[in-house]
């Protein structure tokens, strides 16, 4: 699966940064993550309950940051096991960017690959799946952002 995509997020590009690297704030923006727990700077490891179709797993996974130009770009990559439901193994490359008015542009590109009982789906459902799920991590990031602002 490949996807990317720009977002427009209302923050500095410094707020954006750090929240992209705040486990606790990530936490709360992955869809269904139970548990994001940082391991070292650039690693961290992760419990992601998902829903894809007609199967629900639980992933176990770890995650770990390189390629970082903080507070332009990073590169995320990842592997989580979902047991009998299967596996997801992939990364995105991050780039941030300032706009004219104050607000970030957050652009991505990220290329993934299941298997097991959730590769059985299609890879139809699995990108409307991914697709849903990567609008939903940014509304919740837009939230998290607006929330700390509005509280500083």
């Amino acid at each position: 699966m490949d996807m990317s995509g720009q977002e427009r997020v209302e923050a500095p590009i410094e707020a954006v940064w750090r929240a992209l690297n705040d486990p606790e704030i990530l936490k709360r923006c992955i869809p269904g993550c139970e548990k994001l727990e940082k391991q070292s700077d650039t690693q961290m490891t992760a419990t992601v309950v998902l829903r894809v179709g007609p199967i629900k797993a639980t992933f176990e996974g770890a995650v770990e940051l390189s390629n970082l130009n903080p507070p332009r770009s990073y590169t995320i990559s990842g592997e989580g096991k979902g047991g009998i439901a299967g596996f997801a193994k992939g990364g995105a490359d991050v780039h941030l960017a300032e706009d004219d008015v104050g607000a970030t542009l957050l652009g991505y590109t990220v290329k993934a690959d299941v298997g097991g009982k959730i590769a059985q789906l299609g890879s139809r459902l699995i990108d409307s799946t991914a697709r849903k799920l990567a609008q939903q991590f940014f509304s919740n990031l837009a939230n998290q952002l607006s929330h700390q602002t509005a509280s500083a």
